[in-house]
């Protein structure tokens, strides 16, 4: 029970300061929205360039660390939409949005700060690696699948300019490639501007975590709860234990091991609300889902803890 105490519960707390802030009326509706555009636009954005800008791209991106956490996650998305459909018995459009809640684990609100205290800063490198592909993947696979569905007989064509579009009006997806083009051309990046970039990066994780309990108040759940039971336990369950027998059967180092298993274990973000509200489809099972899913990794997230090495 210490590593509950020592790097989950410290998360958890400044998650339930901004919730309890909301709840007594502290803060309101509108300024928790105005921090969460802070992090989700510029402060998250911020730190993903840096991280990424600054990471060694040859030694980070083993593709054994990848294919372990994306074959998992692909894998709860494709789970997620086809029990939808035979279990739920939900419409193609809502299947999509279901399954993205299963796809999208929380890595940079909870993983990143989990992982960090769990390991320490030096240990972070493998989680970069995957938030560096994280949105751009998860939202190609969702929007894709969405728009083929929303068009189904439709020209593939256009299609794929809709998907273009929504992928690169996402800040995040643009901090990442930036970030991709800083490093690889080898541009210096003037000290005054790293100096800024370092302000915003420290602001970015708990201002995140605590805009991040006043959102999760207006999701409290509410009908569909075999829905949203059957994609948490995707997010909590299904997805880390696939990523924990690959990374062993590749002969993962330990280090990445950790860092693949804890991002995946992580609860459904805040996006796939998100994602959902952007299409209008399954939002009571995407707000609820990452509610109940955030809450229960007080106890999955240590479980996790206690079986890697």
């Amino acid at each position: 029970m210490q590593a509950l105490a020592d790097v989950i519960l410290p998360v958890f707390l400044v998650i339930g300061f901004g919730y309890v802030a909301r709840w007594r009326n502290l803060i309101s509706d509108t300024q928790v929205e105005g921090v969460v555009w802070f992090t989700q636009s510029f402060a998250i954005p911020c730190l993903l360039f840096a991280a990424i800008s600054r990471l060694d791209l040859g030694q980070e991106f083993d593709w054994r660390l990848l294919v372990s956490f994306y074959t998992g996650a692909v894998v709860s998305f494709g789970l997620g939409f086809a029990g939808a459909r035979l279990f739920f018995k939900r419409d193609w459009e809502d299947c999509v949005a279901i399954g993205f809640v299963a796809l999208f684990s929380n890595t940079v609100l909870l993983g990143l700060p989990i992982s960090e205290r769990a390991y320490g800063p030096d240990a972070l490198a493998a989680n970069y690696a995957i938030i560096a592909l994280h949105s751009p993947i998860c939202y190609a696979i969702g929007i894709t699948t969405m728009e083929l569905m929303r068009n189904r007989g439709g020209r593939l064509r256009d299609t794929g300019a809709r998907v273009l579009r929504a992928m690169f009006h996402n800040a995040l997806v643009i901090a990442i490639a930036l970030g991709f083009a800083v490093n690889l051309s080898g541009l210096p990046v003037p000290e005054v501007m790293e100096d800024a970039l370092d302000m915003m990066v420290r602001a970015a994780l708990p201002a995140a975590l605590f805009s991040l309990g006043g959102v999760l108040y207006r999701y409290r759940p509410e009908g569909d709860l075999r829905t949203i039971a059957y994609v948490v336990a995707l997010s909590l369950v299904v997805h880390p234990a696939i990523t924990y027998g690959l990374a062993k059967a590749f002969g993962l180092s330990t280090e990445a091991l950790r860092s693949a298993v804890v991002t995946a274990a992580m609860a459904p973000g805040v996006n796939v609300y998100v994602f959902a509200n952007m299409y209008g489809r399954a939002k009571r099972v995407a707000a609820s889902s990452a509610l109940i899913g955030t809450g229960l990794v007080m106890l999955t997230g240590w479980v996790w803890l206690q079986i890697l090495p």
